[in-house]
């Protein structure tokens, strides 16, 4: 597949989504979230995807937020409206249930955030920077940075981040859990590779399963929780 704003590829059962517009730090465009829309439906749709790496290139920046000289230019509501149900982007990603690796590095604020916590494991690299700037533009987060933000790191730390617009250092972002773990800027990529190899090493039914239990079991009771993983158990015994 070609694109303008990413660069997709598949190996050994390993989907890339690379975010590839270096020179705008790789600002999230209108461009970008109609191709990142057609890319996860068919990681979606693909049996032989059993887990996806999402990356930016560029020595500067995973992702510095969204191109607001696009996304500031409102079109009319009814036609936004319209846009916004063709492409969900975000919940496409979060109804994904294959393993997605965030690996970041440099600059990762606003959308570029908002992105990574649609991932389920997030590595960081020493140079990541993690930031809010919404609120100073005079906006809010409109990707749900506001609602997955504080499911991670509680909403004390993130209302830290939004109303005051400081910038994590990826050891803070560590200790808030915001990332999984930290490592040099040139072992990023190799290990969110080695990360993916090792979920690959486990059955694909199990690794599904597991993570519908976590991500559906977090907006439930624990007896409903519990309830839910026992059914999906009997999904792996008995499929």
């Amino acid at each position: 597949m070609s694109y303008e704003t990413i660069i997709y590829d598949k190996k050994g059962g390993t989907a890339y989504i690379t975010l590839n517009r270096p020179r705008a730090l790789n600002a999230y465009n209108v461009r970008m979230r109609d191709e990142l829309y057609e890319v996860l439906g068919a990681i979606r749709d693909d049996p032989e995807v059993r887990v996806a790496i999402l990356r930016g290139v560029g020595d500067k920046a995973f992702c510095a937020g969204a191109d607001l000289t696009e996304f500031l230019r409102a079109p009319p509501p009814a036609a936004a409206r319209r846009a916004r149900f063709a492409r969900d982007v975000w919940g496409l990603f979060l109804g994904i249930d294959k393993p997605f690796i965030a690996a970041l590095h440099g600059y990762v604020l606003g959308s570029g955030i908002e992105m990574s916590l649609c991932c389920d494991i997030r590595l960081g690299s020493e140079d990541a920077r993690f930031g809010l700037p919404e609120p100073g533009l005079g906006i809010i987060p409109a990707a749900g940075g506001s609602q997955t933000l504080p499911r991670v790191i509680g909403p004390a730390a993130a209302l830290d981040m939004l109303l005051s617009g400081r910038w994590l250092t990826a050891a803070e972002a560590l200790k808030l859990k915001l990332v999984n773990r930290v490592v040099p800027r040139d072992e990023l990529w190799p290990e969110a590779e080695n990360l993916a190899e090792r979920i690959k090493s486990h059955h694909p039914r199990a690794v599904r399963l597991a993570k519908q239990a976590v991500t559906r079991g977090l907006d439930m009771t624990l007896a409903e929780g519990l309830a839910l993983e026992r059914r999906l158990a009997a999904q792996v015994l008995y499929p």
